[in-house]
């Protein structure tokens, strides 16, 4: 088992690369940085293919959820949010890049291709948000009741809206409690289905593990309530859609601001797009002192996923529900070794 003071994933330290590296080490270096990226049920699902001056990014489809994710929206959106953590970097660095998306016709596992453009021009903006990237942390318990700070919704508003999204803030009392029942009727119907529960169960791993949602985390405590050794077999065998709706009820009508991220289309380009704006809002909010967690349950449900939109008054497709505050101080969760990810 692994402890606070052996070095992880998330001690990585830009001062351990050379300076005088040459592309292929400074990409391989910023790769550690793009791993550190969320993910549902924290599965890691990409793989990136280093070649000279240019990395792939892949889907790695063995990590897919076909149940809550069937179609990998959500899988898609991790690895978007991966390839922002990599442009940052690179920005960091000094180098400059060129992207496509979705660059083959024929290997739809292939997302992205970046290649290095040397001398030239790297975006600053970007780069002021490279040491957010191991601050960032998923923070399911509760916030501090307080509003936000001064121009702080305008910011996170302004980083979606660079990545290609629409977003909506909630602040309202109402609105919050409009949306928390909508989440709180999504456990319900999520848990109701043994494959689900099945699901979710095989994603809660002792800490040892290096990916998952280790089970004796605050997370996993504060959501399913139950002693660590025994959490994995109760959620596949028990229906806590009721407990669970009542958790995650309190906690978004708590949250001093919820954000729902959309996307004009509902496709594999708009997944990608969606993931780079989560990431680019989680860094903003991460670089002023806030955190946040996930409220999918909604979106995850094709029903109730168009209530939402209505509830929102969205002319676009929702992607994400994520709440935003100050937390406490949470463990990150855990990664796999880079040798794993990276070819």
């Amino acid at each position: 088992m692994a402890t606070l003071s052996q070095p992880t994933a998330w001690s990585v330290d830009e001062r351990q690369l050379d300076p005088t590296a040459g592309i292929n080490e400074k990409l391989r270096f910023a790769l550690r940085y793009a791993v550190l990226a969320p993910s549902n049920h924290n599965t890691q699902p990409w793989h990136f293919i280093v070649d000279g001056d240019s990395v792939t990014l892949c889907a790695d489809r063995t990590r897919a959820l076909p149940v809550v994710d069937p179609f990998d929206r959500e899988l898609l959106i991790s690895c978007g949010a991966a390839l922002f953590n990599l442009r940052v970097a690179l920005s960091r660095f000094g180098l400059a890049y060129a992207i496509t998306l979705l660059p083959s016709t024929v290997d739809v596992d292939v997302l992205a291709h970046l290649r290095v453009i040397r001398d030239g021009r790297c975006d600053t903006e970007l780069a002021s948000l490279f040491e957010a990237i191991p601050l960032r942390v998923t923070t399911r318990e509760t916030f501090a009741d307080e509003p936000s700070p001064p121009g702080f919704r305008q910011r996170l508003e302004e980083a979606g809206a660079i990545e290609g999204c629409d977003t909506v803030c909630v602040e309202n009392i109402a609105g919050r409690e409009q949306l928390a029942d909508l989440i709180g009727e999504a456990d319900q119907a999520q848990f109701k289905d043994a494959r689900f529960r099945r699901e979710l169960a095989s994603w809660i791993h002792p800490r040892r593990h290096q990916d998952g949602m280790p089970a004796l985390s605050p997370g996993v405590r504060a959501l399913l309530d139950f002693a660590a050794p025994l959490v994995s077999s109760v959620v596949r065998t028990f229906d806590q859609g009721g407990g669970l709706a009542a958790t995650h009820h309190t906690l978004a009508i708590g949250s001093p601001l919820l954000m729902c991220i959309a996307t004009g289309t509902d496709d594999a380009s708009a997944w990608l797009s969606a993931g780079q704006a989560l990431e680019r809002v989680l860094l903003t909010a991460a670089a002023e002192g806030m955190t946040a967690s996930y409220l999918n349950q909604p979106i995850e449900i094709a029903s109730l996923r168009e209530r939402l939109c209505a509830a929102l008054k969205l002319d676009a497709v929702p992607q994400l529900l994520i709440r935003i505050g100050r937390g406490a101080q949470v463990p990150h969760s855990p990664r796999r070794p880079l040798e794993e990810v990276v070819s």
